[in-house]
């Protein structure tokens, strides 16, 4: 029985109808790749051999493929939790930048204390994310304000004020970039995969997809957080505080953003680039809604974001296509996800069948 019948189930996988349907996404959008390649390309062969096999060819791509994914892969887990207390956070793009600046600027005060500098600026980033999507679910909570909206507006408004931030106070003269200072070297996760930028974070991120599983499925407040995002009436009778998960897992969301924006410096970066994190945080919407909200799908579905990417780059640099062939194919997944054609489908065949 699903989780939409049984409130009490605690199947943390997806069902085969999930996963079969996640699959034909998959599909249909690299069949898109192959069609748009031989609609845009003079030479298809090329660039399609450029795109699939390109991220695997050598150490350098590959690591980089996976490095791209790391974000991703707190994004996704981030808007998991969120949706799973039937909340909805759209203010990913501002909670990353903003915690990459936090973590940045407070790795840089902090740089005396060493380790333990290092890791209160990351927690320090990740509270600042936190609290602008908490700020969205307590207006839910106190005013019955639509938090899409508003995690939405904050986080447009949260990305210029970044922008001036980087660009004005804190940029970094020394550079021909629009970026601050870079951290020290002892803040510097080590590399996995050189020359790849390839770092130790992702072993964090890995470790976060386990926490974030055992909270959910394994502890109280987890299960109590899904019944609330199940049926919140259902769980206020059951004896359940609702309203306080509408704030919690909405500062969860932007916490596990703000983590994915301060190892985005510690690994990749290691200074506030202006608008270097543009695109993570949609993209990070697009692997939760793939994973069907569950974090032992959140790792694949960031692999094959990210795989679109660096295969997109790759086709760019080797052949006569440009690196928004990836926008194009993000753009039919969003779509079919959203509007859950392919599900809708399977209803009536087996309803007409």
């Amino acid at each position: 029985m699903s989780e939409k019948r049984n409130p009490t189930s605690k199947n943390a996988f997806p069902t085969l109808k999930e996963s079969i349907g996640s699959l034909l996404i998959v599909l249909i959008a690299l069949s898109g790749v192959i069609i748009l390649s031989f609609l845009l390309s003079k030479t298809p062969s090329k660039t399609l051999r450029y795109f699939f096999l390109g991220p695997l060819q050598n150490a350098y791509y590959f690591g980089n493929m996976l490095n791209g994914a790391i974000p991703l892969i707190f994004g996704g887990l981030g808007i998991s939790l969120a949706m799973r207390s039937g909340n909805f956070n759209l203010g990913g793009e501002g909670q990353i930048y903003s915690g990459a600046l936090a973590t940045t600027l407070f790795a840089l005060y902090l740089a005396p204390l060493g380790v333990v500098g290092a890791i209160l600026a990351l927690f320090i980033g990740a509270f600042v994310a936190g609290g602008l999507a908490g700020l969205s679910g307590y207006l839910r909570m106190k005013w019955d304000t639509s938090e899409l909206i508003t995690s939405f507006l904050i986080s447009n408004a949260v990305v210029l004020v970044v922008n001036y931030l980087i660009a004005g106070p804190f940029m970094d003269p020394s550079t021909s970039l629009i970026a601050t200072r870079k951290i020290p070297e002892s803040f510097r996760l080590p590399v996995l995969l050189p020359p790849s930028s390839l770092s130790t974070a992702l072993f964090f991120a890995l470790v976060a997809v386990i926490i974030v599983h055992i909270y959910l499925y394994k502890t109280k407040s987890g299960y109590q957080l899904r019944m609330t995002g199940l049926n919140s009436r259902f769980a206020k009778y059951g004896g359940i505080n609702t309203r306080k998960f509408i704030v919690l897992p909405m500062f969860l969301s932007g916490f596990l953003y703000g983590l994915g924006g301060g190892f985005a410096i510690y690994g990749t970066y290691f200074s506030s680039i202006k608008e270097f994190s543009a695109g993570m945080g949609w993209n990070g919407l697009a692997v939760a809604l793939i994973a069907k909200n569950k974090p032992s799908m959140v790792i694949p579905a960031a692999l094959f974001f990210s795989y679109i990417e660096a295969g997109a780059r790759s086709a760019m640099l080797h052949s006569d296509v440009t690196f928004e062939i990836a926008a194009i194919v993000q753009s039919i997944v969003f779509f079919l996800i959203s509007s859950e054609v392919l599900f809708t489908l399977f209803e009536k065949k087996r309803r007409y069948s």
